[in-house]
């Protein structure tokens, strides 16, 4: 039987792009199948506004739990276009060698990755026209404060590392995809895409820090 082409949104936190297929490694989306455990974590200060927020949309949209570095759960080729936006600058450079892969393996021939990034370009940028380097190393979140608290350890043990591994720009992101073997990788402009009939997704996600790149299978 001929399998069903879909598109996917990997890593779509609390908006998930309605009419994809949603994939969020969150313990949040875990959380929302145990409905009693999240107010309990909740009323200990263990998930802050955004987690219950991705809670509630893992509920109401269907979001998916998944590791995309270790395994998408789609077959083979089955997948049209994959989305990604604000995930990769959160792994190490092994671990984006290992979602490419996987987004490689389960993108059918000719299919199309579409990665949304925080322009590294954007913030040196800013830095350069305002000076200020705290505020810049503020911006690039590549540094994690200290746990000096007991409450803080524990939170970091349920949520996990949020800050980011590595920072790209249009260039850098397109010479990492064609180090994986993906073709024709192109930076584009806000709002525009290679990907037919978009639907909803957002082709503006975050466009005032970001940049936009996308290749083929």
């Amino acid at each position: 039987m001929e399998q069903t082409i879909r598109r996917v949104n990997i890593g779509c936190g609390p908006t998930p792009t309605p009419g994809w297929l949603n994939f969020d490694n969150s313990l949040s989306v875990r959380l929302a199948k145990y409905p009693l455990l999240g107010p309990i974590l909740e009323s200990l200060g263990l998930l802050d506004e955004g987690q219950e927020r991705l809670v509630s949309a893992a509920r109401n949209s269907a979001i998916r739990w998944a590791d995309a570095t270790k395994q998408i759960p789609l077959p083979d080729q089955s997948v049209e276009v994959l989305y990604t936006s604000h995930m990769v600058e959160h792994l190490d450079r092994t671990a984006v060698r290992r979602f490419l892969r996987e987004a490689c393996r389960v993108l059918a021939p000719n299919g199309i990755i579409r990665i949304v990034i925080p322009d590294l370009r954007k913030l040196v940028d800013q830095y350069i026209a305002e000076g200020n380097a705290d505020v810049f190393m503020e911006r690039t979140l590549l540094t994690l404060p200290r746990s000096r608290h007991l409450l803080d350890r524990l939170k970091h043990l349920v949520v996990g590392d949020r800050h980011h591994l590595w920072m790209y720009d249009g260039p850098s992101m397109c010479r990492l995809l064609s180090a994986a073997g993906f073709r024709e990788p192109r930076l584009l402009a806000p709002g525009s895409t290679t990907i037919p009939n978009p639907g909803a997704l957002d082709l503006y996600e975050r466009a005032e820090e970001s940049a936009y790149v996308e290749a083929l299978k």
